[in-house]
């Protein structure tokens, strides 16, 4: 590893073990069922809405396909593997921003399960796994704008974000610097971070005998999340470390198809290696400007055409063609986990996984967070009945949630805004 990287590298650690987020105290952990539940959750996020016409698949139930040229056509040969979904809703959701701020926490609050959560990040905590890394946030090109609810889909609690990294080095750093210089660098490493928590750790305690009772409940989050930091530091994956990425520049659109092939990855290596079991890709942000000029035809910003009306077919077809090089990410996606063996048990990575293809809205033209399309892709551990086309009329998303919950082994009815839906959605469930 370049001096240089290491450097960077341990700046980065040490700022993310000052600004490690608070976690939700009052959730209660339940353990995971020894069978037939999904090992890992992934979440692939594409912004600005979809165009419903070119986007739905023909038929229903077991016996649809995808048209010939539409969005989803990537998918075909994952068909057996997936579960498509449309007529969901978000409710008390509008517009972009609404829309990621409900996609992922169901606008949960503090006294809702998940405490205002996203989902990936609900599950992570419940799962409590003995990783490296509770969940990894990828991003492309999901900085230029800032931190925001315009930009963010993880939450670790109420208006909490997880930042998303979206610099393919760093997160190869981050990932496997403990393994590049050999054993005693590695071991020199892991003790200088060791003594940063164990600093933190110690200034914690002192202050908290000297706090109300609302400031130590922050405090007494802040060391549960020190503590997670420490048994990641503690915890050693089995991988090799893979050849690093290209550098690339990130402040260019062209530089988008290398970026989201090099996160995704990151991201099934992780997974595959054990550094971490919940992982999310966020390709760029809502209202994204970025242009797919490497998409044929294509030379306007991908906001833009989400606003062309069915009148303009020919800058519709564009937007169509950009959400379908989305597809082929995500089809990308589950090739990868579907070449790999489940790492110690049967079948496939994707066999044993959720992977969750969300969007913030459906109508892009319209703003609207009401039929809000959502792929599942992955056997759950046999816990999904897939090979689908669902159709729902207005239920809640919340739902969805809920069934992906259960796919984990948790067992709760509920997730986020109770009084918008109980229970799993039907007909998901094998």
């Amino acid at each position: 590893m370049h001096s240089t990287h290491r450097r960077h590298f341990l700046k980065l650690a040490g700022a993310g073990l000052v600004a490690a987020p608070f976690v939700n105290l009052l959730r209660t952990r339940r353990a995971r069922a020894a069978d037939g539940v999904a090992k890992r959750l992934i979440i692939f996020f594409s912004p600005n809405g979809i165009v419903h016409s070119h986007w739905r698949p023909t038929g229903g139930g077991s016996d649809f396909a995808f048209p010939a040229g539409g969005i989803l056509e990537p998918l075909a040969g994952h068909q057996d593997n997936l579960i498509v979904m449309d007529g969901l809703n978000f409710f008390q959701a509008d517009n972009h921003e609404g829309g990621m701020a409900a996609m992922l926490t169901c606008k949960g609050d503090a006294g809702s399960v998940g405490g205002g959560a996203s989902i990936d990040q609900y599950i992570a905590a419940q799962l409590n796994s003995a990783t490296k890394f509770k969940s990894l946030e990828l991003g492309i090109k999901t900085s230029d704008w800032g931190g925001s609810t315009q930009t963010r889909i993880s939450y670790s609690a109420a208006g909490q974000f997880m930042t998303p990294d979206d610099d393919p080095q760093n997160v190869y750093d981050r990932m496997f610097g403990d393994l590049l210089g050999g054993d005693e660098e590695a071991a020199k490493l892991r003790a200088r971070r060791q003594r940063v928590v164990d600093l933190l750790n110690d200034e914690t305690k002192s202050l908290r005998n000297e706090l109300g009772s609302e400031e130590r409940y922050k405090l007494d989050a802040h060391l549960e999340a020190l503590a997670s930091v420490e048994q990641g530091l503690q915890a050693s994956g089995s991988c090799d470390a893979p050849i690093a990425p290209d550098a690339v520049s990130l402040s260019l659109d062209t530089s988008i198809p290398a970026i989201a092939q090099a996160q995704i990855d990151l991201a099934v290596t992780g997974l595959s290696c054990g550094l971490t079991n919940v992982a999310s890709i966020q390709l760029s942000h809502t209202v994204s400007p970025a242009v797919f000029s490497w998409v044929d035809g294509v030379n306007e910003a991908h906001h833009s055409l989400s606003h062309i009306d069915d009148s303009n077919v020919e800058g519709v077809a564009q937007f169509a063609a950009c959400e379908r090089w989305s597809a082929e990410q995500f089809a990308y996606l589950l090739d990868q986990l579907a070449a790999l063996p489940e790492p110690d048990g049967e079948g496939t990575m994707l066999d044993n996984s959720v992977v969750l293809w969300a969007k913030e809205m459906g109508d892009s033209r319209a703003h609207v967070c009401t039929d809000v399309p959502f792929v599942l892709a992955g056997g759950g551990g046999g816990y999904f009945q897939t090979g689908q086309y669902l159709s729902f009329d207005g239920e809640p998303h919340n739902k969805l949630m809920v069934s992906i919950c259960h796919a984990m082994g948790l067992t709760n009815e509920t997730f986020g805004e109770a009084s918008f839906g109980t229970g799993p959605l039907e007909g998901l469930a094998s």
